[in-house]
């Protein structure tokens, strides 16, 4: 489902998987080229990101940028910087049922980038229904 409220602009899926599930699979450095088409390598020193992590991503275009994680709500929440732009939030909640309804947000100016995200939904749905 595709949104957009307060000058932001969203997608989000429902996964049939619980919460932590979700979580771990979105926050793992090391799974993030396995459902993010844009990321290729991931460099950080933290396997699971927190509020303080930071590092660099290999793009699917080959270029290397840093990320910054700029918020983070354990279990819930987090978004990060991409070099110096504002770039995705990644948001996890409980459905019924244990299910979780995944979203990403990214400013109005980034809707096409809503292609690469919807696609990213899916690769997590696969990821969680295949490690569950």
């Amino acid at each position: 489902m595709i949104t957009f409220k307060n000058g932001q602009t969203s997608t989000s899926a429902l996964i049939a998987a619980d919460v932590e599930c979700v979580w771990s699979i979105i926050t793992d450095t090391q799974l993030w080229p396995k459902w993010g088409p844009s990321v290729s390598a991931v460099e950080c020193v933290d396997r699971f990101i927190t509020a303080e992590s930071s590092g660099r991503l290999q793009t699917a275009l080959g270029i290397w940028v840093p990320f910054t994680i700029t918020d983070f709500e354990d279990h819930h929440f987090w978004s990060w910087r991409i070099g110096k732009i504002e770039a995705t939030g990644h948001r996890v909640r409980r459905h019924h049922d244990n299910h979780s309804i995944v979203s990403f947000s990214m400013p109005w100016w980034s809707t096409p980038y809503l292609i690469i995200c919807t696609k990213a939904l899916g690769h997590i749905k696969k990821i969680a229904v295949d490690s569950g």
